[in-house]
This record gives structure tokens, C-alpha cells and sequence, in this order.
């Protein structure tokens, strides 16, 4: 496996400090429409000895999810696959979130020595921050079965594209993973769910996030469920939890219930050889003007800590 990450911002220290903490591969936000944006994106993080290892995030699939999609939208994600396999861009990751992206109702939960996490409480709802700003949030409702219909004809129409770019589809969970929320179903919000979407399409291109922080909310023994659902990973954000769907923290990475430790054996033990990053992290001392998650101490801590386990994993 490959230790990743996303930069926030991408800037020339935080790349420095990536390859010198040892991190092989940077993920990235979609950048805008074209080739030319991903080229520069690709050969600028390569020039710090990294490669672009995914795109995620700000994707052209909003409308496509709640079915209010004219085609231009589906035009343009085909567009990004395949200039992504013409560049050598391996992962494109995606959600099917509808109406917005993963949304938190608390930015600076206490963690330890005063660190500031992320955290949800369903009874909060109305306070809800969505963290993708791209995100359609006037939007109409929608039932469990339209969003799996909605699903199954986006796969029919760009696995066969990915197939041909060799560019793998990482679906990531819904974060929370409710059985609804803001009047609109989620159904990427269980083991099986992940078990039927790989089912609609079976495609190698056709795979899974594993979001190891929203399927620990989710209850799930997280070693057993890497091994259950094994070789349909292709890329992981790992990240740890305190709490349930409805009410949750984020922790530091060794500061929560799950044991990291047999979640890297099992991911060694499935043969998982793609890029895991540290996902969300803790924003640390002088860091308040951040963005929730993605600010850069958190980060380097976590990169030593990830570095440590696969070290003694292998």
C-alpha cells in the first residue's frame, strides 16, 4: 500500500512536507473542465517526487445523482475518465450523497490536549455544514429506489468508459451513514449496500472507498469487514470514530476505538496495494483559521503514525 494524502492548500511547503514525511502519492479536488488543468496538476506534484495518485471531490455528478441531469453533466464525468486514463491518473473517487457531501453539525469538538474535531448530532440538524461547496443544496427530495435506479444507469454508463481508460471507480460512503437526512434517502450506508453496488456492475473498475472512519460509524468490526469485502478496495481514507450514525466525533488517529493496527493486517492480509491516506485530522495548536480536517500539524502526525503501523504490518 501506498501512504497518500490531500493537501489543503496544495502549496509548495505542504508538498515538501509530504515527501519528506514519506508520502508516495497526493490525491486532489477536481481542478476545473479539461486536460490541460489535470496535466499541470499530475506534472507539478511529480516534480516534489509524488505521483497524482486520485480525483475526488467537486465532481460534475450532483445533478446525475437526484436524476436532473440534462447530460451535460454525465458528458463531462465520461470527459474527466477518460482524460484521466489518457494522463495516468488511476482513481476516481465519488460519493452518492444526494443534495450535498459529508456534513458535520459540530467544527471544533474538543479532542485531546484541546484539538479541535469534527463531529455530528443528528438532534442538530438544522446546523449542518456541508464540507463540498459544490454540492446542490436546493434540491429536490428523493426515495431509496430512485437514488439505487439513479446509480444503476450511471454505472452502465461509465464503467464501460473506465473499463477502456483503465481508471478505477471508488465509491465512498455516506458520511453520516443515515437511512435518510434532509428529506432525501442515502443508501451507500451499510456493508451489504457495498456488496449490491459492486453486484449492479462487476467490473474490476468497479470498486470501493473504504471510508474506514464512516464504517466504523456505521458499527461494523472493521478488520472483519476489510476481509468481507477485500479484494473490491482499491483505495482507502483511514480515520477513526467515537459514536453512531446520529451522534459522532472524530478522533486522532490513535485515540479511537478502533484497533488501527489489525486494520492494516487485514488490509495487508486481502493483498490491498493502493493509496491509503490519513482522510480527516485534527486541527492543532494555531491552526483555528484551517479548514476543519484538512489542516496540516494533524496530518504530519498522522503520517508518521500510518508509516509506523505499515512498518509493522510488513
Amino acid at each position: 500500500m501506498k501512504l497518500a494524502s490531500v493537501l489543503t492548500p496544495l502549496s509548495d511547503e505542504n508538498l515538501r512536507l509530504a515527501a519528506q514525511c514519506g508520502v508516495e502519492a497526493i490525491v486532489s479536488r477536481y481542478p476545473e473542465p479539461g486536460e490541460s488543468a489535470l496535466i499541470e496538476l499530475k506534472e507539478r506534484i511529480e516534480s516534489f517526487g509524488m505521483q497524482l495518485a486520485s480525483i475526488e471531490g467537486y465532481l460534475p455528478i450532483e445533478r446525475i445523482k437526484l436524476g436532473i441531469d440534462d447530460g451535460t453533466d454525465l458528458e463531462e464525468l465520461k470527459t474527466l475518465i477518460r482524460n484521466m486514463g489518457k494522463i495516468g491518473i488511476p482513481i476516481l473517487c465519488y460519493n452518492f450523497i444526494a443534495g450535498t457531501d459529508w456534513v458535520r453539525t459540530e467544527l471544533a469538538a474538543p479532542e485531546r490536549g484541546g484539538a479541535k474535531v469534527t463531529g455530528f448530532n443528528l438532534q442538530d440538524a438544522e446546523n449542518a455544514v456541508s464540507l463540498n461547496h459544490k454540492a446542490v443544496d436546493e434540491s429536490p427530495s428523493i426515495g431509496a429506489d430512485d437514488l439505487w435506479k439513479n446509480l444503476e444507469q450511471l454505472l452502465k454508463e461509465i464503467v464501460p468508459v473506465a473499463e477502456e481508460a483503465g481508471v478505477t471507480l471508488a465509491m465512498h460512503p455516506d458520511d453520516p451513514p443515515l437511512p435518510e437526512f434532509d428529506g432525501r434517502a442515502r443508501i451507500m450506508n451499510s456493508v451489504e449496500s457495498f456488496e449490491r453496488l459492486v453486484n449492479l456492475a462487476p467490473s474490476p473498475r468497479n470498486a470501493i472507498c473504504f471510508c474506514q472512519g464512516t464504517f466504523a460509524t456505521m458499527g461494523v468490526d472493521i478488520p472483519a469487514t476489510i476481509r468481507r469485502l477485500g479484494e473490491h478496495i482499491r483505495y482507502v481514507h483511514f480515520r477513526d470514530v467515537r459514536g453512531t450514525p446520529e451522534q459522532f466525533v472524530e478522533t486522532f488517529h490513535d485515540n479511537g476505538p478502533t484497533d488501527m493496527a489489525a486494520a492494516i493486517s487485514a488490509l495487508k492480509e486481502v493483498g490491498f496495494d493502493g493509496p491509503i491516506r490519513p482522510d480527516h485530522v485534527p486541527q492543532m495548536e494555531g491552526e483555528d483559521d484551517g479548514e476543519p480536517g484538512y489542516t496540516m500539524k494533524g496530518r504530519l502526525f498522522a503520517f508518521g503514525y500510518i508509516r509506523g503501523l505499515m512498518h509493522g504490518a510488513s
